[in-house]
Parts: C-alpha cells; sequence; structure tokens
C-alpha cells in the first residue's frame, strides 16, 4: 500500500532562521478544537464550558484581558477535563473523579448535593478547586520574574 503526502506549506528554516511562518491573523479568542463563542451569560457568570467541547465567554470579559485569560484557563481545564472523561454533567448530575454528585433547580437555584448538604452551584466543589489554576500560574509566573 502507497500514500502520497499533501502538498501544504511548512514552516521551514535556512541557517537557523525561520523562512516561512505560520501566520495566525485571526484577532479573535480561539483554541483549536474548542470554539470560544463571546455571548451574554446570566448574573456574574463570566464562563461556561460545554459538553460539546465549545466555551462561553462573557461579553463582560475584556479581549486580552487578564480576567480573560484566568477565565479561559478556567473555562479550558473543564473542558479538557470533560474530554479525558473525568467530568461530566447534565441536567440531573455532575459526574466528577468517578463519583456522582446530584442536581436540582430548588427556588430558581441551580443546586447540587455535596456531602449530604444542597449548596448553590458556583460553590467550592472539587472540580471548580481543580479548575482555579489560574492563582497557582500567577505564583510561579511571580516567582520567576524575582529570581
Amino acid at each position: 500500500m502507497s500514500f502520497k503526502l499533501g502538498r501544504a506549506r511548512q514552516p521551514y528554516a535556512v541557517n537557523g532562521e525561520i523562512k516561512n511562518k505560520l501566520s495566525f491573523k485571526d484577532e479573535s479568542t480561539s483554541t483549536p478544537g474548542t470554539p470560544i463563542v463571546r455571548k451574554t451569560l446570566e448574573g456574574n457568570i463570566l464562563g461556561e464550558a460545554n459538553m460539546d467541547g465549545s466555551i462561553y465567554l462573557s461579553n463582560k470579559v475584556k479581549p486580552g484581558s487578564e480576567q480573560e485569560t484566568q477565565v479561559l484557563l478556567h473555562e479550558m481545564r473543564h473542558a479538557t477535563d470533560m474530554k479525558t472523561g473525568k467530568l461530566a454533567y447534565n441536567d440531573d448530575s455532575i459526574k466528577y473523579n468517578g463519583i456522582t454528585y446530584q442536581r436540582e433547580t430548588i427556588d430558581g437555584k441551580d443546586m447540587i448535593k455535596v456531602d449530604g448538604k444542597w449548596t448553590e452551584a458556583g460553590g467550592d466543589f472539587p472540580w471548580e478547586k481543580d479548575a482555579n489554576i489560574w492563582k497557582y500560574l500567577k505564583t510561579i509566573i511571580t516567582i520567576t520574574k524575582n529570581q
């Protein structure tokens, strides 16, 4: 069996100088394989990772800001966890690390049952703790700059 390689132009170097660079001229926030959609989100929600692999980013978040970076890192962690099967959700439950947490709307609020106690969504849940990596990255960046 044989096959023919494509003719796509690839970056190449001559004497250590890159002659054909990849060009990303799109100004929008984008991550390969993860569509980022800016839209109006409810309340104080700044971002949402969806089971279809997309991420919603609030119109309130300024493009290019540190806040945008923070929200995208957080939601990308959720998206990665969903793609690897570590995290999944539907209207009735959230499954994280093999544990299923019941989910209901109580008095108009999205509530999740953790350790027998109903807590409003967006709280201090295990999947949220793991996704809050920005503070750790910021600490590492600060330490690196000070060395």
